[in-house]
């Protein structure tokens, strides 16, 4: 039982990992945009459709987290330049790249719903003041993609 708790620790420290990554806080931030407004109301979804998008959400940052470990293995397994060390790295970075493309195209099939864009574009007519707070969190998902530097050990 104990092995079996000490694994979450284990994995805690793998996600702690993969949030030093950029390109995982960007997937991350993006994703916390879409659902943002999702839930805000503008667009009606089916049971169905909120499952699609939770698991392409999943799948894209599994293959980031997939990604990052390749990197790391690669870098402890042959810390100079060589042709299959890129490749790896290469097919691993393309895995996710099919991943996000997979995830944006799912989006687009369940989100293009003109309605709801008109309904946006009316809500922040009438209320200014959000798009103040949607610019000030736009930068705080900057700072938090870009500004966060791992700790020199």
């Amino acid at each position: 039982m104990l092995a079996f708790l000490r694994s979450f620790r284990f994995a805690g420290r793998g996600l702690r990992a993969c949030l030093r990554e950029r390109n995982f806080r960007f997937h991350l931030a993006l994703s916390a945009y879409m659902y943002g407004f999702l839930l805000h109301g503008w667009f009606s979804l089916q049971r169905y459709e909120w499952a699609l998008l939770i698991f392409t959400t999943v799948l894209v940052l599994a293959a980031e987290a997939l990604n990052t470990a390749i990197e790391a293995a690669v870098d402890l397994a042959c810390p100079e330049i060589h042709p299959l060390a890129a490749r790896a790295k290469d097919v691993g970075a393309a895995a996710v790249l099919v991943c996000s493309v997979g995830a944006v195209a799912v989006g687009l099939v369940l989100l293009w719903q003109p309605p709801a864009f008109q309904l946006m574009l009316e809500y922040y007519r009438q209320h200014p003041g959000m798009l103040v707070l949607l610019g000030i969190s736009l930068v705080g998902a900057a700072w938090f993609i870009f500004g966060i530097r791992r700790k020199k050990s």
